[in-house]
């Protein structure tokens, strides 16, 4: 007979090792990224602020960057209205067509990205979006979509519809129910829709090396150009405030979401 313990023993020592498996990057680049020295070496033989004050002070890094944050704020701006109004329709429709638009709106999460990465640059170099605001933010929209429509679906099956209902026996039209009724209920659903959407935008990278380029270099594309060239212990520094931005972003996310719970 087998003790109750083991299978439980056995679940926590797997998920041990694939938190390892996450943590072990993190503790290697984070020191290296306080390196006093010019070349990445673990452990620093000396420590300081020195990649952190090179990233700050260079006016190519803060260009990347301003682009960077431009496209995932804008890629928020479309990607959150337009996942609300598909996750609202999904959830309020049983018909074949609706439930195929939901798989094809899901695409990008599973589609392998140098495929859809390789599909775009083709479109774009036909239409002109290469290397352009529009295209980098459409295809950034396109990628957050599903972050979106996954999380506010989640929030609207826990909402009971028969209080939009009500709201809209007593005269409302639907969008003035929805805005009054539905979406202050699922707020921290879209909240944190919106979140990851951002998230997938400043972290996007494959998209990135296809379709942006001169004055629209993202920060990514210039962390691979910069590894490519040369490995600058500058990389670690960003990777590390990446990183950092990432998981407080993700704890604000699940903050809310626990907060409406």
């Amino acid at each position: 007979m087998k003790h109750p313990l083991l299978p439980r023993l056995a679940f926590g020592l797997f998920v041990g090792l694939v938190l390892a498996y996450l943590i072990v990057p993190l503790a290697i680049i984070v020191p290296m990224s306080f390196s006093g020295t010019r070349f990445l070496t673990f452990p620093p033989p000396s420590f300081s602020l020195r990649w952190y004050e090179e990233y700050f002070g260079n006016p190519a890094w803060m260009q990347a960057t301003k682009v960077s944050l431009t496209i995932a704020a804008l890629t928020v701006a479309l990607a959150t209205p337009l996942g609300v109004a598909a996750a609202y329709a999904i959830s309020n429709s049983q018909s074949r067509l609706m439930r195929s638009l939901h798989m094809v709106l899901m695409l990008p999460l599973i589609v392998p990205i140098i495929i859809i990465a390789i599909g775009i640059f083709f479109v774009y170099a036909k239409v002109g979006l290469i290397a352009t605001l529009p295209g980098l933010v459409l295809a950034n929209v396109m990628l957050g979509l599903p972050y979106v429509i996954t999380s506010v679906v989640a929030g609207l099956q826990s909402f009971d519809p028969a209080q939009e209902m009500v709201a809209r026996s007593l005269g409302m039209n639907r969008l003035r129910a929805f805005l009054t009724v539905t979406l202050p209920q699922i707020k921290a659903s879209v909240f944190a829709g919106g979140i990851f959407a951002f998230i997938s935008a400043i972290d996007e990278t494959i998209i990135s090396l296809f379709v942006s380029g001169g004055q629209y270099q993202t920060l990514t594309r210039r962390m691979f150009t910069a590894l490519r060239d040369e490995i600058d212990p500058t990389i670690a520094s960003i990777s590390t405030l990446l990183t950092a931005a990432s998981f407080v972003l993700v704890l604000l996310a699940m903050s809310g979401q626990k907060k409406a719970a």
